[in-house]
Parts: C-alpha cells; structure tokens; sequence
C-alpha cells in the first residue's frame, strides 16, 4: 500500500530519492546532488523506496530499470496510481523498445547508463521546472483534466495547411490528391501540437509541454528526430524545410497559414 507524506510545508530545497541497488551509485549521486543544493534520500530496492515515501515528502525520484524485487519499471507503474510525483528512469540496457516502456509506465524522462553526472543534473533540474509550471492553485490531476476538457472540443477538428488535411478526429494525413500518408503516434501528436499552434516559435521543452510529456511517446531526447521524420513527410525537398522552420536559438515553428473545420 502506497502512502505518501503530507506535504502542505515543503522544506525550501528540493527533496530528490535516489533508488539503486549499487551503493557506490547512490552514494556518488547523493554527493554530487547534495552538492548543488539538493536534499538527497536513498532506496536500494521498491521496499525501501516505499517507506522512503512514506517518511517524506519527495519531489522527484531517480528510479533504476533493474532492481531486486519488483523493477523499476513496475514501481513506477504502481507510483502513477497514487502520485504524480516526477521520475526520471536509468536504464543500463539502452535499448529503445524499454526507453518508450519506462515513458509509458508513467516516467518523465530516462537516462541510460553509464552517465555523466552533470547530464543527471540538467535533467532533474529540466523536469522539475517543467513539473512546477503547472498553474498555481490546480493540482496536477486537475491540470490534466483541465487540459483533457479543453482538448475534447478540438478532437474532431479538420486541419488544413499547405497541401495538407490532417484529421485529428480519424488521425489522418492526406495530401490534395486525397492520398493518405502515414503517422506514428508521436509524429501525430507532434503534428497537433504545431497545427494548434501556427507560426509560433516554440522552444523544445515547450513542445514536449504541450505533447503532454508522459502521456505519449514524445519525449525531449526524440522531439529532433520526430522533426525530422515528419519534414520527410510533408516537405517537398525535406533538407530545405518550408513549413516546419528550424528557428536558431529559438526552437520550431510551423510557418504556413492554418485553417480547420
């Protein structure tokens, strides 16, 4: 059973749980974050970060793939039930297939290892800032239910832009000549993000925001490469982009006009 501790009076720094099973991992991480202003709790297995949970109130975890007991892909799909709080997974196995699992357990990012530290470091940092902007007052199930509402009404909007008509509501691309081309689910969701929001910059975190980071397959290391995929699809010549514009320092933007039905 799963209990969680009262956090109405959060102490200042940020409490980070470290759950590993090799102590020299733990105890170099617990060092190196202690060292840049974080508080820094560990866990060798899923029994001992449970009762971690329970003695405090923890603001991310740093969750390893392989552990004794239950792994950490099960933990983390256990903690989603109960909790949003944010989780960055480590994987020794560097294989895609469980990087896209560990993010559809309910993770906010992964890291394979070996790591540099410091990569550990930008990314706890890069999570929690993205966790803390939701919207002061909303809890962060009902920012999500918010969101959800909001998006109903444009589920069943007909995009049209360039030559294209992207169909949110059949998950369909067609070109004029009415040939369909086909998306995978993040390709789609990242479509959707740029079709709602045309001829706006939007920087690489703010994509993965609207993506709705762990709800889908789009996640900050992919958004480049998801790009790329799509521009193969929807420009003419996709090494010289015309409508999904690289904006240096800046991130991508969707240049043409779009219209919906």
């Amino acid at each position: 059973m799963w209990i969680f501790m009262d956090s109405s009076a959060l102490p200042s720094l940020p409490h980070l749980l470290i759950v590993d099973d090799h102590s020299e991992i733990r105890d170099l991480l617990k060092r190196f974050l202690s060292q840049h202003n974080y508080r820094v709790s560990v866990a060798a297995d899923g029994n001992e970060m449970e009762q971690c949970l329970r003695d405090n109130s923890i603001d991310l975890i740093v969750l390893d793939l392989m552990l004794p007991g239950k792994d950490g892909l099960t933990l983390c799909r256990e903690l989603r039930v109960h909790s949003n709080i944010p989780v960055i997974m480590l994987t020794a196995m560097g294989e895609e297939v469980d990087k896209i699992i560990g993010l559809e357990m309910g993770a906010d990012d992964y890291l394979p290892k070996p790591f540099n530290p410091r990569e550990l470091l930008a990314r706890v940092k890069a999570v929690i800032r993205r966790f803390n902007a939701i919207p002061e007052g909303k809890s962060v199930r009902q920012s999500k239910v918010d969101s959800v509402e909001e998006a109903q009404d444009k589920e069943s909007y007909v995009y049209r832009f360039n030559r294209w008509c992207f169909d949110i509501g059949q998950r369909e691309l067609t070109d004029n000549d009415g040939i369909a081309v086909s998306l995978t689910s993040a390709e789609f969701t990242l479509l959707k993000v740029f079709v709602e929001h045309p001829r706006k910059v939007l920087s690489r975190e703010q994509l993965l925001d609207l993506a709705k980071g762990r709800e889908t397959d789009v996640y900050d290391r992919s958004i480049d490469t998801i790009i790329s995929r799509l521009r193969k699809k929807l420009e003419i010549d996709h090494k010289k982009p015309e409508l999904i514009k690289t904006i240096w320092g800046g991130g991508y933007q969707l240049v043409c006009e779009v219209t919906h039905d």
